[in-house]
């Protein structure tokens, strides 16, 4: 058993795992997750707790300003290895350019589902969608015998199973391409991701991502938010393609022209 699967094991229940809340069922039985969901916080600026501060350009004023945050890691601290730690602060001192987020770049897993942008969930029997408004970014849960990664990739390879109502999704094959906020904090292509969904009423979900990445962590860490559902009658994703947004910054005047 793994070192990440073991934590998990051994760690105390969370209120959600303990709440006699039962989901909904879909046609198989299991806790139906589909929905349009998005998280309220500001993990996507810093996973760490932060204070207010001044943006990029001072020309934007509050606009551009980074909110403040109340963290959403366990007990605050990220455990970087030395060396890892000093390139984060590098990240951190460059992050205006370097994110890649600012090139709308796919945001990786679990930075995917705590931007500030809703995304939606589609199940079926055998597979679950997740399909992202940001950069219109997807990945497809597997859920029938668990697969490797063919290859390093984006977004990853999800293997999903229930364990009562949380759904567990076991995500390898990420490239080391991603950050996990603005603030810098990173990852090699050993990152091992355990998520897991657990609903805790008709409109929220209960999220934890446990990250295992020996290349840049001394041991590993977990996260953990709620994740609240769009009860709008008309809720949609909308697309957010931002390519075209980023072409003048990364291809000058090789750019498309428009029509």
């Amino acid at each position: 058993m793994s070192v990440i699967a073991t934590l998990f094991l051994l760690s105390p229940p969370s209120p959600a795992q303990n709440a006699a809340y039962k989901a909904p069922r879909t046609a198989d039985g299991k806790p139906n997750l589909s929905g349009i969901w998005q998280a309220l916080n500001t993990a996507n600026w810093d996973i760490q707790g932060h204070a207010a501060a001044a943006g990029p350009m001072p020309q934007l004023g509050a606009i551009g300003a980074i909110p403040p945050g109340l963290g959403v890691v366990a007990g605050e601290e990220i455990p970087y290895l030395p060396a890892a730690a000093a390139k984060k602060k590098q990240n951190l001192a460059n992050r205006f350019t370097i994110d890649p987020e600012v090139k709308c770049y796919l945001p990786g897993v679990p930075r995917a589902t705590y931007m500030p942008y809703p995304f939606q969930i589609v199940q079926s029997d055998d597979t679950i969608l997740f399909s992202y408004e940001y950069a219109s970014a997807v990945r497809t849960v597997n859920m029938k015998k668990a697969t490797p990664a063919p290859i390093d990739s984006w977004m990853g390879w999800s293997n999903g199973h229930w364990e009562g109502e949380t759904l567990v999704i076991d995500v390898t094959g990420l490239n080391d391409k991603t950050w996990f906020d603005r603030a810098g904090n990173f990852h090699s292509d050993a990152l091992h991701v355990v998520e897991r969904y657990t609903p805790r009423s008709s409109d929220t979900l209960s999220y934890e991502a446990l990250i295992e990445d020996p290349k840049v962590f001394s041991r590993p860490w977990k996260m953990s938010m709620i994740l609240y559902r769009h009860e709008e009658p008309n809720a949609q994703l909308l697309e957010f393609k931002c390519v075209e947004f980023v072409e003048e910054l990364m291809y000058g005047h090789l750019r498309k022209k428009g029509s």
